[in-house]
């Protein structure tokens, strides 16, 4: 008698509503660190506009992210919807390097990961970038080189290589560069803050824009195994210490 094949569990899936994925948006612009604790979202019928829902929608986002203790809505003159919280926990430098030290081992995967992808993703941009995305990348890079400070730094830097993702035209590329910056972005912030460091990393930023900007695939490869090589080290002497 033959045998009868072992059916598959399925479980029903959980339909999200729109409020839900504005919502889950905004937690990642919050975790990549592109929204500080202290700063605030664009007004209501802004975020509406961008995310192509209505307003009623945003204040259903708004509200349950009040709830988790994520956003916080103030009235009056200087009003608006403040981050107050972080996605991660404490933002201590003490809570950061626990949180590296915790995730050490998904870290150096995504080194070895960011290694291969980044530069196939910057090669890939040469081909593909178009005038906005030049423009997009061209100001982060501005924005990074202008700083002083090292959380401003960081969040034009993320900009710059999201938006290299972007340039691509391929949504993998682009996704697999958010998921590492999330894995990343602790130990990126828990490297020691040096005018040195800021300076050596606008000069590979911009060698990557020239090569972008000319369309040639091969010396933006280059341009960016350059600096995720520098990266990659700085990062494992981070872990190496702790």
């Amino acid at each position: 008698m033959p045998r009868r094949a072992q059916q598959p569990i399925f479980r029903p899936l959980e339909q999200l509503r729109a409020h839900e994925l504005v919502a889950e948006q905004i937690r990642r612009q919050v975790a990549l660190r592109l929204v500080s604790p202290g700063q605030s979202l664009p007004p209501e019928r802004e975020l509406a506009r961008l995310f192509g829902v209505g307003r009623a929608t945003v204040q259903q986002a708004i509200e349950l992210l009040e709830r988790e203790q994520l956003l916080e809505s103030r009235r009056g003159r200087s009003g608006g919807t403040f981050v107050v919280g972080s996605t991660q926990g404490d933002e201590t430098p003490v809570g950061v390097l626990d949180r590296v030290r915790k995730e050490r081992e998904a870290i150096l995967e995504a080194l070895v990961f960011r290694a291969e992808l980044e530069p196939a993703a910057a090669a890939a941009a040469a081909g593909a970038r178009r005038q906005p995305d030049l423009a997009a990348m061209k100001a982060a890079c501005r924005a990074a080189a202008a700083t002083e400070d090292d959380a401003e730094f960081m969040e034009h830097d993320t900009e710059l290589h999201l938006a290299l993702g972007r340039a691509t035209g391929n949504r993998y590329f682009a996704e697999s560069l958010e998921r590492l910056r999330l894995v990343l972005n602790d130990a990126l912030v828990a490297l020691p803050d040096s005018a040195l460091w800021h300076a050596r990393s606008n000069r590979e930023h911009e060698l990557l824009l020239h090569a972008l900007d000319a369309g040639d695939g091969r010396a933006a490869r280059r341009a960016m195994e350059i600096h995720v090589a520098h990266t990659d080290q700085s990062v494992r002497a981070l872990l190496a210490a702790l």
